[in-house]
């Protein structure tokens, strides 16, 4: 029971037909969806599932289903109506959240590429992300933040592609990250490149171009421990200058 991830494609979906598979503790089980789930450091998606006779369930979380490899778990608000296999649904997600998660997300890889370090823990929200670098010299918060101002000004294009294991294991330098590794065993790897800034590994939605990022600003520089700097990003008041 496998469910069919249209969001890895494109992440500018949001809505589907789908069709109820399972529904058990875990939540709601889809043929479908464009539900982002929980993983790579990024929030799952929010939304809702409407039925054609005009039930609602509110999709508070979304996980990829730890009883059922392939599956994604749309978690379902308490009070929700119970759906059952074979229900017919329309998935919609928030996409205000959803958007959020792609400008952060993007803003993340132009902060890898201003800090050439390996990673070694993330999260991505609506509210706010945060990279945590392996490194043990200053960061300036008002030089990152023009760096980032600088490529999303620039308006690089942002595209994934897939490449083999083979082709990543000959390039080891492509994985940033020390906490979250491309998964193995489908024999190729997604990976996202922003055109002249940045190509790493990575299954998270994106904006399209850097642009679309706006004005994003690095709110906070922490010393986590001798060898982590903490880097967190958000949004810039409308109104107030990114810089």
């Amino acid at each position: 029971m496998t469910t069919d991830e249209l969001f890895r494609e494109d992440a500018t979906l949001l809505h589907c037909e789908a069709t109820v598979l399972a529904v058990d503790e875990g939540g709601i089980v889809l043929d479908r969806t464009v539900f982002y789930p929980l993983g790579g450091g990024q929030a799952g998606d929010a939304g809702e599932l409407l039925t054609p006779d005009g039930r609602r369930v509110s999709i508070t979380d979304t996980r990829k289903h730890k009883e059922r490899p392939g599956a994604i778990a749309h978690v379902p608000a308490a009070d929700a109506p119970v759906l059952q296999p074979g229900d017919r649904v329309s998935a919609r997600i928030d996409a205000d959240r959803r958007h959020a998660h792609m400008r952060f997300h993007t803003a993340t890889h132009l902060l890898c590429a201003l800090v050439p370090h390996p990673v070694d823990g993330c999260s991505i929200t609506a509210g706010y992300a945060r990279l945590d670098f392996h490194m043990n010299e200053p960061l300036d918060k008002d030089a990152l933040t023009a760096g980032i101002a600088r490529l999303v000004a620039e308006a690089h294009p942002v595209r994934h592609r897939w490449i083999s294991e083979d082709e990543l294991d000959a390039n080891p330098g492509l994985v940033r990250s020390m906490s979250v590794q491309p998964p193995r065993g489908l024999g190729r790897v997604r990976v996202l490149e922003i055109e002249g800034v940045d190509l790493q590994p990575c299954g998270g939605t994106h904006v399209a171009n850097t642009a679309e990022v706006g004005a994003v600003v690095v709110t906070k520089i922490e010393k986590k421990s001798a060898m982590t700097r903490r880097v967190v990003l958000g949004f810039a008041e409308p109104g107030a200058s990114p810089g």
